[in-house]
């Protein structure tokens, strides 16, 4: 049986729902009075500094704009509504030689090395929405954050996906979702094309035609929250994911926070990254004292291929996962030690701080040269193979006046591998630079 019809429970109760509710008499907000206009603007800069001797360094910067406008719905008991956007990112700088840090689109200048991105590049799209009390269904293009499929964030655009999802919210504190997509509009380029994995060779025959989804998110007990979603990603990937986290307040001044997030991944259908049968989870207590909070975390990758997720996307809901590494190599050990501070203390609202360490240890000698989507893993010399990772981020926000809510952040990175990791991957430094402008036009 198929995950696709596995969903058709779920997509029947949710109709059930929508049938059998007793808010019929609710008012429609309607579809002009409840529209809005949003615009986001965000400067970026990226740049990689390469410490190996012959890897180019990476440096790229642009400017980007988002329109998102949402309209209401029409009144009666089934709402017709539509969402549109249109984005538009712009290079400021960003040569070949130094391309390639998926801020931008990127152009194969030949096999070893990448042309300038183009001066511009932007794109459009919209979604039909159907609203019946408490279910809403949107079919088109499609902004989605859930652990099995979010769309990338951390660049100057954001990814959008192509296809249908279905929200419900009638139990308090409790949200059912489901959905299929077909295709993804990366971060960094103008068009669609179909989803694959971080992992994948880009190529047609290990891309998917479609992922399905469905999952519940509860968080109707104050301080708790827990999610449990399924997914799979056609001829690849059946994945599963749970997570559960607490806040437990011992006073007005102290609260202590532990969480654990836990997947599953199986491969499916044609398999057309080979054999995958891998467990992921990463566990944090956090003790926050004032304005001062201190996280441990550790995180464990249990199989012979890495953690793998929605390539450009944001589908990661691991404590480990970094600015530059995951720390989700196949059989990997990591853990973390990250201090954070918030300025208000000290007089100075808005402005707040992050400073972590992160270690893992892993042996790639495990892995299977010859897997289809896994095999760059491989290492004859990666037996007690190492990495570690610092990270920095400050950021401050405006609180008032004419720039508030736009928020400058500075992150940095530094990372750094032993011989045997050195197989798969580079030391480099990272500095990131990103301005949010975010504008409520109605």
């Amino acid at each position: 049986m198929s995950f696709a019809v596995r969903l058709t429970p779920l997509f029947v109760a949710l109709s059930a729902m929508m049938s059998s509710t007793t808010h019929a008499e609710e008012k429609a907000e309607g579809f002009v009075e409840g529209s809005s206009l949003n615009l986001h603007f965000r400067n970026a800069y990226f740049y990689r500094n390469q410490l190996a001797h012959d890897v180019r360094d990476n440096r790229e910067w642009g400017q980007g704009a988002v329109a998102r406008f949402e309209s209401g719905y029409t009144p009666g008991a089934l709402g017709v509504g539509i969402d549109a956007y249109g984005m538009l990112g712009l290079k400021l700088d960003g040569g070949g030689g130094h391309a390639g840090t998926s801020l931008l689109p990127t152009h194969q200048k030949n096999e070893d090395a990448l042309g300038a991105a183009p001066t511009s590049f932007s794109s459009a799209g919209a979604a039909v929405k159907l609203k019946g009390f408490d279910t809403e269904l949107k079919a088109g293009d499609l902004f989605l954050t859930n652990p099995v499929i979010a769309g990338g964030e951390t660049r100057m655009l954001p990814q959008t996906f192509r296809g249908v999802a279905l929200r419900n919210t009638h139990f308090d504190g409790l949200l059912l979702e489901g959905g299929q997509v077909s295709f993804t509009k990366p971060y960094n380029q103008s068009g669609h094309r179909r989803i694959d994995t971080y992992y994948s060779q880009r190529t047609d025959d290990q891309r998917s035609k479609h992922l399905s989804w469905a999952g519940a998110a509860w968080s109707g007990l104050p301080n708790i929250t827990a999610n449990l979603y399924a997914a799979e990603l056609k001829d690849i990937w059946n994945q599963y994911y749970a997570d559960f986290d607490y806040t437990y307040v011992v006073n007005d001044g102290l609260s202590l926070n532990p969480g654990v997030h836990v997947y599953h991944t199986q491969d499916t259908g044609q398999a057309k990254l080979g054999k995958i049968d891998n467990n992921t989870y990463s566990l944090h207590f956090t003790v926050a004292a004032g304005h001062h909070s201190v996280t441990t975390a550790y995180q464990r990758v249990n199989g012979n291929t890495p953690f793998d997720y929605i390539n450009l996307g944001d589908s990661i809901y691991l404590d480990n996962s970094r600015m530059y590494s995951d720390f989700n190599g196949p059989g990997e050990r990591s853990w973390k030690l990250q201090y954070g501070y918030d300025f208000s203390g000290l007089g100075i609202a808005g402005l707040s701080t992050s400073l972590s360490y992160s270690r893992g240890k892993l042996d790639l000698t495990r892995a299977d040269p010859d897997s289809a989507g896994y095999g760059q893993w491989y290492s004859a010399e990666g037996k007690d193979a190492r990495h570690w990772e610092r990270d920095l981020d400050v950021k401050y926000v405006f609180q008032e006046g004419q720039f508030k809510d736009l928020s400058l952040l500075l992150r940095y990175a530094s990372h750094r591998g032993s011989r045997g990791y050195s197989a798969v991957d580079n030391d480099n430094d990272e500095i990131r630079l990103i301005v949010d402008y975010p504008l409520a036009v109605f």
